[in-house]
């Protein structure tokens, strides 16, 4: 089982290495990471039975609902002042 979810994390992990043509592909490979994050953490807590562990799954589970939405607004924000969500037309950091 625990074979799954890391073949799941190097999906995720291709797929943003692959795919860095739009943003929303990034941001759901990065979704995919999280996810298989927080699958293998409860299958270690589920394992171990511990309490602890399982508190620690839920702060995990809620910052990266805390990710996807500070990753879709700033999507929004770049769409709306680039006109596109193509990676390499985003070009802050270039003067």
């Amino acid at each position: 089982m625990f074979t799954i979810v890391i073949s799941i994390f190097y999906i995720g992990i291709l797929g943003i290495l692959l795919n860095r043509l739009h943003l929303l592909s990034i941001l759901l490979c990065l979704e995919l990471l999280m996810v298989s994050l927080f699958i293998g953490f409860v299958i270690i807590s589920a394992n171990l039975a511990n309490s602890l562990l399982l508190s620690n799954n839920l702060i995990l589970l809620t910052l990266s609902a805390c990710e996807a939405s500070a990753g879709l607004s700033l999507m929004v924000a770049l769409s709306r002042t680039h006109n596109s969500d193509l990676v390499s037309s985003i070009n802050i950091l270039q003067q």
